[in-house]
């Protein structure tokens, strides 16, 4: 269960930087094509919708 919490906080730390780190690219770029040659803000919003353990958020709904 530990182990498994802690997962959740890293997952939970690391959305956190990933949030801020869209909007300060949204702030100093706007919508231009990412500095690493990505499709920049569009890309970054997308990155929010990835999980890195969607299998311990699952398990939380079924129990």
């Amino acid at each position: 269960y530990e182990l498994a919490e802690k997962l959740v906080d890293i997952e939970d730390a690391f959305q956190q930087w990933r949030f801020k780190h869209m909007y300060t690219v949204q702030r100093i770029i706007g919508n231009k094509m990412g500095t690493g040659g990505s499709s920049g803000v569009s890309f970054l919003k997308k990155a929010l919708d990835v999980s890195f353990f969607p299998e311990l958020f699952a398990l939380r709904t079924d129990l």
